[in-house]
């Protein structure tokens, strides 16, 4: 199973939004996370990047 970490970006400031992330569903410019343990996170933006050979995914966050 692939495992991922998602930062989030705001302006200039990145942060962890969310550990062990196991779905991510993207509807426009909602993101839907699910970590391992079944909880999720909404984000309003766009996916930025995505890493999988480092389980990394980044997210540049709506203002």
């Amino acid at each position: 199973m692939c495992l991922a970490t998602v930062y989030g970006k705001k302006q200039e400031t990145e942060s962890v939004l969310i550990r062990n992330a196991t779905r991510i569903d993207v509807e426009g410019t909602t993101i839907r996370v699910r970590d391992i343990m079944g909880d999720e996170i909404i984000v309003e933006g766009s996916i930025s990047m995505v890493d999988l050979g480092n389980a990394v995914v980044k997210i540049n966050c709506a203002e």
